[in-house]
This record gives structure tokens, sequence and C-alpha cells, in this order.
């Protein structure tokens, strides 16, 4: 597992430099999928990027720019790498730095294994279920020695603060709202926070957030990372529908409505 975590984070490292490089420079070349979700070149290069350093692996890999194959091939991997280039794209269009470089290890279904890169922020979250949940200072230049040496075990020690709620910047729905207002019956006084992309779930694994309610559409590469994060932190992402751990390279990569807690 070591070894794997080792070519996450240069991976996840080298995609950044990829995406920053392109931020910086404003050029983005946006296009829309068919889902009419927007795809930058950004997206592309670090997907290519990351792809390289995963297939020497072995292992296959799912990514949300790469090709998807049919479940009919995809049902009997133990074991895929699930990706997800840039996680916030329209994050990173806005240049508001809520956007985020996902690398998750899937075993039987389960994530092991969760990176996490913050370019714009310099954060890396990492986890392993070996080792648990750490975060780390991450410039774009660090080392990966370096990055397992700085990094802090999560969660980290919770702080005076009110019930905390994390929602999305760009998908707050009704179901969603009506969920908080029923956390204000428990806990009395809550504070709500909007992030954009994966930060959501790696707010809940460092204790800054006390829950995620999702009740809106999220694919497989939004989650996976985040959820081993959480996952070996201490925390669990919840299948709506199944009340079950949430699990990976389904038939439909469409996620349920999910909570995290």
């Amino acid at each position: 597992m070591e070894e794997y975590l080792h070519i996450a984070l240069q991976a996840a490292l080298d995609a950044g430099r990829e995406i920053i490089s392109i931020y910086e420079s404003g050029d983005f070349d946006v296009d829309f999928k068919a889902d009419h979700s927007p795809l930058t070149r950004a997206d592309l290069a670090s997907h290519n990027v990351i792809s390289r350093h995963l297939l020497k692996t072995g292992i296959p890999l799912l990514s949300e720019e790469g090709k998807h194959l049919p479940y009919s091939e995809r049902k009997n991997w133990t074991r895929l790498w699930i990706v997800d280039p840039i996680d916030g794209t329209k994050e990173f269009i806005k240049k508001n730095g809520d956007f985020t470089v996902n690398i998750a290890l899937i075993d039987n279904s389960i994530p092991v294994l969760g990176v996490i890169y913050v370019p714009v922020h310099s954060e890396m979250y990492y986890s392993t279920n070996e080792q648990g949940a750490f975060k780390a200072v991450c410039p774009l230049d660090t080392e990966v020695t370096e990055i397992l040496a700085r990094g802090e075990k999560l969660p980290f020690a919770k702080s005076d603060r009110p019930y905390t709620v994390v929602a999305s910047l760009s998908h707050m729905s009704p179901e969603t709202e009506n969920y908080i207002n029923e956390l204000k019956v428990e806990h009395g006084q809550i504070e709500s926070i909007s992030r954009g992309s994966s930060l959501k779930l790696c707010m809940v694994a460092e204790g800054s957030a006390d829950c995620y309610p999702r009740f809106a559409p999220t694919m497989e590469w939004d989650t996976a990372a985040g959820q081993a994060i959480c996952m070996h932190a201490g925390f669990d992402v919840i299948d709506w529908e199944t009340q079950q751990t949430m699990r990976y390279n389904r038939e439909n990569l469409l996620n349920n409505w999910f909570t995290v807690s």
C-alpha cells in the first residue's frame, strides 16, 4: 500500500503543476460535455498526467475524463483506481480555488487509499486503511517524502464551535435545506458552511465540520477519494438508500444520496 500511496501522491503533485500552469494563464479552453458539465484543457491535462503514473501499477483506471468501460468489463475488477482529474471544474473556471485533484484506490468495492490535492491552497489530504488519514502543507515543489514527513493525523482536535454542517457551493437542494433544518431541531445552534468540490468531505475528515449531507447528484469519482480519507479518519459515508457504507465500481456510476458524519 505504501508504494501505491507514493505513486498517487506524485501523480497528484504533477497534475497540480499542470493545472496551476493553465489556471494562471487564464486560457481554459472551456467546452461542455453531453451532460452540460464544463470541461477545460486543464481537466484533460490532469487526466493524462495521472493516467501515466497510475497505469504503471497494472491496476485498471476509471477516470471522469477517460473511457468508461461497460459494467460487463468492469465487474470483475476487484481492485481499481478511481480518479477525478479536477473535482470542481466550475470552481476552477470561477477561479475561487475550491477545486481538487482526487485519486482513490478501491479494493472489493471499498476505498482503501485516498489522495486529495488542493493546489491553490497547497494542501494535501491522504490516507490508507493501514495508516489512517493525514493532511500536509504541500506547495507544488514539495517532494513526496516531505509530504509524508509533514503529514498531521486526522481528525484534528475539535475546537469549541457550534455543530457545523458543510454543503455544496453549487448544489444546495431543497432536501438539503430540510435536512439542515432537522439538525437545528436536534442540535440547536447550527453553523452552515458552503465549500466546493471534495473539500466538503475533507472538512468532516479533519474535524472542522460535523456533517455533510448530499441530496443532489454525484458520480463515483466525485466521492471515492474523499470517502477513503473520511473512513480512515474515523467517519463514514452512508448511502441514503442502502443505509450502508457507500460502495464503488457499481453498474450505475451515479451515486445515491449520502451523508457523511
